[in-house]
């Protein structure tokens, strides 16, 4: 089975033109182009599974195209999709960022799906997919330090209470080194499938590794790569894994 992981940024692309006129101001704006080469990246990967980190669900921004339906129609897939910030958040209000969502997309039956809620940060949703013989969990961490380890608790509980083989996978914002996940995977005993340490940020000269696909006992993995892709800030990641049981 193939998963494929991708923070796209909501297909706003990069370079200096994203920060013009004023830093940041390409979060105002989608190219439908750079979707589009999203969209055929992902589909040429033929993923069974894939897991999107900061996709826009019909916004303004996009012209209220919702960017994981358009992928998941690509596929064939199955969808499903949330906005990030949780039901009493302020966000929830504000046009733009309460259609700032992470998603996933499926081919394989979906035996249930269930949003879970950090306790703290500002992006805090949890994605739970179970499928036939694994659950998959998809993540966006907090960019402050204090926040993503009490999220982590949180991860852990859930991955404790699982009665399936685990993957846990998304944008881990881990700005002070890998070594911030190494109590959480000792203690969940959960494993990378990036042995090497890739690096996946920034996506034009990759420094730091952000993006994580964890798994545990009862899954075994065949292969992984980070594919050298530029039309988001961030590369995807590509794993292909079995349920050993």
């Amino acid at each position: 089975m193939r998963f494929l992981l991708y923070n796209i940024r909501y297909a706003t692309g990069t370079g200096a033109a994203f920060h013009l006129p004023v830093p940041g101001a390409g979060y105002l704006r989608s190219d439908k182009r750079v979707l589009a080469r999203i969209t055929r990246f992902i589909k040429a990967q033929d993923p069974d599974i894939v897991g999107l980190i900061e996709i826009d669900t019909g916004s303004i921004r996009t012209g209220n195209v919702n960017q994981a339906e358009v992928i998941a129609d690509s596929l064939g897939h199955y969808s499903i999709y949330q906005c990030k910030y949780g039901a009493n958040s302020f966000n929830t209000f504000v046009p733009i960022l309460n259609k700032q969502s992470n998603a996933f997309l499926a081919a394989p039956r979906v035996e249930g799906e269930r949003f879970h809620y950090f306790d703290t940060g500002i992006k805090r949703l949890i994605i739970e997919l179970e499928l036939d013989d694994v659950c998959v969990f998809l993540v966006h961490l907090s960019l402050k330090f204090r926040h993503r380890h009490a999220q982590l608790r949180q991860v852990f509980e859930l991955v404790k209470r699982s009665a399936k083989p685990v993957i846990v996978a998304g944008d881990f914002n881990t700005f002070w080194g890998e070594h911030e996940m190494s109590l959480f995977m000792e203690a969940s005993g959960l494993r990378s499938a990036n042995v090497a340490g890739l690096p996946s940020y920034p996506a034009r000269k990759p420094r730091m590794e952000l993006d994580f696909i964890l798994y545990s006992k009862g899954i075994e993995i065949d292969a992984f790569v980070i594919p050298e892709v530029t039309f988001s800030d961030h590369r995807p990641l590509v794993c292909d894994f079995h349920v050993t049981g």
